[in-house]
């Protein structure tokens, strides 16, 4: 069951609802209105398990080469 993300076209709010099936009808929780915009969503995926990840400026080196130094991974 997907949740998806929206915008209501009359007040402006923001809200997520759980999505069953295709006939289900979605209305605001502020205003109970029926029109609405889907929004893209954006997820997130964790990374290491140490809890650090390194920041893009340490991953890349300048001129957009990675970090990995004089060709040490193969790419000039």
């Amino acid at each position: 069951m997907p949740i998806y993300e929206y915008i209501c076209d009359d007040c402006g709010q923001r809200y997520e609802q759980i999505v069953r099936s295709q006939t289900q009808g979605v209305v605001c929780p502020s205003c109970s209105s029926g029109r609405h915009t889907l929004q893209l969503s954006v997820f997130s995926a964790h990374g290491s398990s140490s809890g650090k990840s390194a920041s893009l400026k340490e991953r890349t080196a300048p001129g957009g080469s990675c970090a990995c130094g004089a060709g040490g991974c193969g790419r000039k």
